[in-house]
């Protein structure tokens, strides 16, 4: 599903930011799901960039209801972590976002399978289909509470 939003008064399918495409709305749409996947390494932005995305998109979520992101930011083409990652960790880990996000689970720290993972899908059950990414830990990745 490449839309996880409808529109409220057309019904149509639409992404969570912006305007409906074919009614023109600007009534904040429907979830789907009460989890979704914000890519903030779409288009290659910078690090700032990727943060004003965030912090966008963290509004826009609690706005509509919803209560789980899995955040994708990236390891880094180097293999070291790439600027995102490591903006989007500070920004964290420094309470940045303490007035949206409850709890977050970097992605090396919740290998499948882990007590990490598995304290995770306690809190939130409808995280498992997203979370079958995260098989190794994967580093590219967090997941927010909100």
């Amino acid at each position: 599903m490449t839309h996880s939003f409808e529109c409220p008064e057309c019904g149509n399918p639409r992404g969570m930011l912006g305007e409906c495409r074919q009614c023109g709305s600007e009534d904040p749409p429907i979830p789907h799901s009460d989890t979704m996947v914000l890519n903030l390494k779409f288009d290659s932005p910078s690090a700032e960039e990727a943060l004003d995305r965030l912090t966008i998109g963290l509004r826009r979520a609690s706005e509509v209801g919803i209560k789980a992101i899995i955040l994708i930011h990236g390891y880094g083409a180097s293999g070291e972590g790439g600027k995102i990652k490591w903006a989007v960790h500070d920004a964290l880990d420094n309470n940045y976002f303490s007035d949206r996000v409850d709890e977050y689970h970097f992605g090396e720290q919740t290998a499948f399978g882990s007590e990490a993972y598995h304290a995770l899908l306690r809190r939130r059950p409808g995280l498992k289909a997203y979370l079958k990414l995260f098989k190794e830990g994967n580093a590219g990745m967090t997941v927010l509470i909100l």
